[in-house]
């Protein structure tokens, strides 16, 4: 037994005594020391991540190029189109017009459409009170009338007894008892008899009248249209733009009827501001555009009215604006469905130059009273002050401060600053 014991033993101990202790203990202090450098380097690795995200990155911009080209400078402004020659047929005399047949868009030849015709008007009724009025004026008329036929009687009376009397003296005119002036005086005195016997039947004529006039009022006599119809020629030709009166109704003298035109014959009408009409003149050329075309319509300005008018803006601002006309210029095929009162875009050109350094307007804006830019160099922005001139809205002409081939930014953002790093979009 013991030596079982003995033989078991010995291995352990030679195995013992090939190992030293110190070598257990280092294999444990390099686990234990990975096991402490962790947290640290986990701790290590978000400082970098914090301060990464902490640097400053490039702004992420869009840029423009200047560069040399022609630049027109419009104004532009909603219009309407409109006939250039418009007639509004009106009634020509009182009376109940007849139904307008005709309809907007027919057409009508100068002297040969009848457009409408006019009946007398029937006499209108009278109410109690009127009645009442017309049959008192009646009986005055009457009761004046009889008046006059007495005053008829008693100046025949008085014309009588002065030829009665004159012709006495006439008799005794040789006698030599009667003198000149009592002569005379009989004249005169039968001549007036007879004037006053003659004003008494004019007005008994008149009283007549008046009398026959009262009564008509009381009469509502039944109205013939034979050979009293009015009838309403066209008197341009062209077709029907507006028909006002279209019912059967009684009118008055100039009551508009219906509007007559040529709607191939038309002209463009835009209210313009005074402050761009100033630099307008006749002459000036016009592109027509948003009309219902592929192509803008050529156009030329023909007429500024030198009377401008006010007119509210939709944001509540009074402005002073001004007719433009304009004319078309040899408009095609396809403008010929062009009516009257149609929406269209007007351009107008107010100035040009073939020769420009331009570049886009969203790279401008105002410090102040001085028009700035930044300028891309090398991934920095530069700030730039420039001179500009004339704008059409997306293009900008450049005095000064820039050069053909600069590179400027677009519509940067309030995070750029001059010096600021930047990186153009793909």
């Amino acid at each position: 037994m013991r030596r079982e014991d003995e033989s078991m033993a010995a291995p352990e101990s030679e195995n013992s005594s090939t190992t030293a202790p110190w070598e257990n203990k280092r294999g444990q202090t390099g686990k234990n020391f990975v096991r402490r450098m962790l947290p640290w380097f986990g701790l290590l690795a978000l400082l970098a991540l914090i301060v990464w995200g902490l640097l400053p990155k490039p702004v992420l911009i869009e840029t423009g190029v200047a560069a040399r080209g022609p630049l027109t400078v419009r104004v532009s402004e909603e219009g309407k189109t409109r006939v250039r020659n418009r007639y509004i047929v009106a009634s020509p005399v009182a009376g109940k017009m007849r139904r307008v047949s005709l309809k907007p868009g027919d057409s009508v030849e100068a002297g040969k459409t009848v457009l409408t015709t006019i009946e007398p008007a029937v006499a209108p009724l009278l109410d109690s009170r009127a009645r009442m009025q017309a049959e008192a004026a009646v009986s005055m008329h009457e009761a004046a009338r009889k008046q006059a036929e007495e005053s008829l009687t008693a100046a025949c009376s008085a014309m009588k007894l002065a030829a009665s009397e004159l012709e006495r003296l006439q008799a005794v005119k040789h006698g030599g008892v009667i003198s000149e002036s009592a002569r005379d005086q009989a004249e005169a005195d039968a001549a007036i008899k007879a004037a006053e016997v003659r004003a008494v039947e004019f007005s008994l004529q008149v009283i007549d009248y008046e009398l026959a006039q009262a009564r008509a009022a009381l009469e509502r006599p039944e109205v013939s249209s034979a050979g009293n119809l009015v009838i309403v020629n066209s008197p341009v030709s062209g077709c029907v733009l507006k028909v006002m009166q279209e019912s059967e109704i009684i009118v008055a003298p100039g009551t508009a009827i219906l509007e007559i035109g040529d709607p191939t014959d038309i002209e463009i009408e835009a209210e313009i501001l005074s402050r761009d009409a100033v630099g307008m003149k006749p002459g000036d050329p016009v592109d027509i555009e948003q009309w219902g075309g592929e192509m803008p319509l050529k156009g030329r300005v023909r007429r500024i009215e030198p009377a401008a008018f006010t007119k509210i803006s939709a944001l509540g601002v009074e402005e002073q604006r001004v007719y433009v006309l304009t004319d078309l210029i040899d408009p095609p095929e396809t403008s010929k469905t062009l009516g009257d009162r149609y929406r269209v875009e007007v351009r107008v050109a107010v100035w040009h130059s073939d020769d420009v350094l331009v570049v886009p307007a969203g790279a401008l804006f105002r410090e102040g009273n001085v028009w700035k830019t930044y300028a891309y160099q090398d991934g920095i922005a530069r700030l730039v002050s420039i001179e500009a001139g004339h704008t059409d809205g997306r293009l900008t002409e450049v005095l000064s401060g820039l050069n053909a081939g600069d590179k400027v930014l677009l519509h940067p953002p309030d995070t750029v600053k001059d010096g600021s790093s930047v990186q153009e979009r793909d």
